[in-house]
């Protein structure tokens, strides 16, 4: 028997985690969809996601097809995320006697109505699940505060794919970037994400303006918010643009974003964007709101810099102190990508591995 993975979504990151389980532990993977405020526009066709993964998937409708999940298969592991889908997949796992891992990526408690209407149970998958696996250290903290111990909690660093990030990526190309897109000449300040609130949008277009520094915002992505950064000034949006070619991006520009700021029912869980450009050594600016910064793969003044969320006078103070400083800009970028070596998918598979070892030797009616 298998191991069910229970997720929204088959992104392209998580591809090579998903092809290591499915080969070193039997995991098939569950997808749901849906269950964001926005959408970005790939993610509308899920069945054909499905249909192209290199490794067992199929699609389910709903609590119910959660709940049975742990019918067909020896464990289940499910994500704090998808509505109803976790309660579902933990209370089938108990009543099939099955051991249940967590896979849980929040790292402060959302705070709207809904979340507190669900909490007893939240906090009860929490803290009887046979064990967890977190995103990071951050998240690590936060669970073991609620299970009373930590020895059972397994870090997976995020990772995004080394062959797309890590490659060398040649001056003709960023040339061609530029060329191909009509970018002036001058440093370039990159923004890669969805153009929402959370994402700290308003925020970065409060602080564009006053940046010193002669320099082009380039934001990839779109969203909601894409109005915002096409009126400002010296600012040129791209569009969602495929991964296979952000390497060149992030290589291109001095400075990489993410300016996130928390809401009642969004952190920021990690922000691979970050590992992205730290994979080219391109220096990060990030609020406390990142997870990758709470984590501790961006640190202030050794792999990037870090700000409070929602000031654009210190968002636009980080980005002067990067374009003016060059010494510092390519100090931070150098130790960014050494920082980021280690965020590999053999990592995040082991601590996967480590969890279902455990959760296996535990009772299967929880601790």
């Amino acid at each position: 028997m298998s191991v069910a993975l229970l997720t929204n979504h088959p992104v392209p990151y998580r591809v090579p985690l998903f092809e290591r389980l499915a080969a070193e532990q039997g995991v098939e993977v569950l997808f749901y969809g849906g269950h964001e405020r926005y959408l970005p526009p790939w993610f509308a066709n899920l069945d054909a996601g499905i249909d192209a993964a290199p490794f067992p998937a199929r699609r389910i409708h709903g609590a119910r097809q959660a709940f049975d999940a742990a019918r067909d298969h020896e464990v289940v592991i499910a994500p704090y995320a998808g509505g109803s889908i976790l309660p579902a997949a933990y209370a089938g796992a108990r009543r099939h006697r099955r051991p249940f891992v967590l896979w849980a990526s929040v790292w402060s408690q959302p705070r709207s109505l809904s979340h507190a209407i669900a909490l007893p149970v939240s906090r009860h998958i929490y803290r009887h699940a046979d064990a967890v696996v977190a995103y990071g250290e951050h998240v690590r903290r936060f669970v073991a505060r609620i299970r009373g111990h930590g020895d059972d909690i397994f870090v997976a660093p995020q990772s995004v794919e080394p062959e797309l990030f890590r490659r060398e990526v040649s001056v003709s190309e960023t040339d061609a970037f530029r060329v191909r897109f009509d970018l002036p000449a001058g440093p370039l300040v990159l923004y890669v994400g969805r153009l929402v609130a959370e994402k700290g949008i308003d925020v970065l277009a409060r602080a564009w303006p006053q940046v010193r520094s002669p320099a082009t915002l380039v934001a990839i992505g779109d969203g909601p918010l894409a109005e915002r950064v096409v009126s400002l000034p010296r600012a040129r949006l791209l569009s969602a643009r495929p991964r296979d070619e952000l390497a060149v991006a992030y290589r291109a520009a001095e400075v990489a974003l993410l300016a996130s700021i928390p809401t009642p029912r969004f952190r920021e869980p990690w922000g691979l964007v970050c590992n992205e450009a730290m994979d080219q050594g391109t220096p990060v600016i990030a609020t406390t709101a990142v997870g990758a910064v709470a984590g501790g793969l961006v640190r202030g003044g050794e792999t990037g810099l870090v700000v409070a969320p929602g000031d654009p006078v210190g968002l636009a103070a980080a980005i002067d102190s990067l374009l003016t400083d060059a010494p510092l800009r390519l100090r931070l970028g150098a130790a960014a990508r050494d920082a980021a070596a280690g965020y590999t998918y053999e990592a995040m598979a082991d601590a996967f591995a480590r969890a279902l070892a455990v959760a296996r030797g535990a009772s299967p009616t929880g601790r």
